[in-house]
């Protein structure tokens, strides 16, 4: 039988800080959750890229705007409704000033980010035809395929794919030597960065690519918001669609952002109250953006969490948060790759990077340990991964694989615990290698 995992002492190895004054064990402080133990073995918490835990400071937002605020916005004209109105407009500013948009205008809350996306595929997908292209790539996230898929099969577009190297990068050389990007695509929508692999995808290159001939850049930034210092007018793109939960805000909120002059020109997406401007038997005008976009009530408290989240965040810091997640992966890479059986999926070095490392496992004789078997095995043992196709299954589909697992880590990760889960995974192979 294996060596049963030791208990685990969640103390940072002797590492330089990644950045003066970074205390990741002040900021665990503020998520109690990251204090739970699941039996004997405290929680490590490795699938933030799946959703991100919460602050306090978060929680205690959500909390007093429900017991202090709670009100309708842009309808109620009493001093709740005036108060709910300033939150959820006031969150709308933070978004804006977070991501480097021209101004509020150009945000639009929905449930999610996937929400967001299909927004953008009904509204500007609107203006395609039989024969137009739409290019997206095999990395992306089921949210950013079957909307485009939906829209092919409406309109008689057709839909390509950049596809990727080796190292799990987009093959851009590949995509020119065969004209992906021409004078027929109308929409070029990709991940900024992937889930599964990682890879931070060259977007100003992309779009650059894209504007040359005239088509709109959507991009999927559910993975980078919360990793990478933002700024929507550098990235090039047109579009950019978020959610709330992966970056220590509450479900139920996601973000569409697009330049002002483009928003103006798209047709709503839903129809209801507060989208439009006048409503009559004989038909109907529209609000600009971003109510135009907003039918029926809105995602306010959710709206005041991100805004709350935000707030944490630019007091942590995005340049702190990015260089600690770079500092995670690192070191995960690197430990994970020591360890016999373990493939890793995508690049091998936190450079152009985010925190998603997925991989497979295998026992000494050539086993192959279902992604399942490894998540639920660290289960046991408090230790939280993701097993599967993680959303992605053409991406699985092209590197000849079933599923994989996932560890991702965030702003509150410890060395530690990516030592757990190296751990972890030597007592999972041996226990499947015969071990026991």
């Amino acid at each position: 039988m294996p060596e049963p995992l030791r208990a685990l002492k969640l103390t940072e190895p002797p590492v330089a800080p990644v950045t003066d004054g970074y205390d990741v064990e002040r900021i665990r402080e503020d998520f109690p959750i990251l204090q739970r133990t699941l039996g004997r073995w405290p929680l490590v918490y490795l699938d933030s890229a799946n959703t991100s835990q919460k602050p306090v400071q978060v929680v205690d937002a959500l909390e007093e705007h429900y017991l202090q605020h709670n009100a309708n916005v842009a309808r109620a004209m009493h001093t709740l409704g005036g108060e709910a109105t300033a939150a959820f407009e006031g969150a709308r500013t933070k978004v804006a000033d977070f991501i480097g948009a021209a101004g509020p205008q150009e945000i639009v809350f929905t449930k999610n980010a996937t929400e967001a996306l299909n927004l953008v595929a009904h509204s500007l997908g609107g203006r395609l035809s039989v024969g137009d292209e739409i290019v997206i790539s095999v990395l992306e996230h089921h949210s950013n395929i079957v909307p485009w898929q939906l829209l092919a099969q409406r309109t008689g577009a057709v839909l390509r794919w950049f596809d990727i190297t080796p190292d799990g990068r987009l093959d851009l050389e590949a995509a020119a030597a065969h004209h992906l990007i021409n004078e027929r695509t109308r929409i070029v929508s990709v991940a900024w960065v992937s889930n599964v692999l990682g890879t931070v995808n060259p977007i100003p290159e992309i779009a650059a690519m894209a504007h040359r001939v005239g088509a709109h850049v959507v991009v999927d930034g559910s993975q980078g918001v919360p990793q990478l210092p933002t700024d929507v007018a550098a990235l090039g793109a047109d579009l950019m669609a978020f959610t709330g939960h992966k970056m220590l805000g509450p479900t139920g909120i996601g973000v569409l952002w697009g330049r002002y002059e483009l928003l103006d020109t798209l047709p709503p997406f839903l129809g209801g109250g507060e989208m439009i401007e006048v409503v009559r038997l004989s038909g109907s005008t529209f609000a600009p953006p971003p109510r135009r976009f907003e039918a029926g009530t809105p995602p306010i408290a959710q709206a005041v969490g991100l805004g709350a989240a935000i707030d944490y965040l630019n007091g942590v810091g995005m340049a702190n948060v990015a260089a600690h997640e770079q500092r995670i992966t690192a070191y995960a890479l690197s430990r994970l790759a020591a360890i016999d059986g373990v493939g890793i999926l995508g690049p091998k070095e936190a450079v152009d990077r985010g925190g998603a490392i997925s991989f497979t496992l295998a026992t000494p004789d050539g086993l192959e340990v279902h992604p399942h078997d490894v998540m639920q095995l660290l289960d046991s043992h408090g230790i939280a991964v993701r097993g599967g196709h993680h959303c992605a299954r053409p991406l699985h589909d092209r590197v000849g694989i079933g599923a994989s697992s996932r560890a991702s880590g965030y702003l509150y990760t410890t060395l530690a615990e990516i030592d757990a889960l190296a751990d972890g995974l030597t007592y999972v192979r041996d226990f499947f290698g015969g071990k026991r």
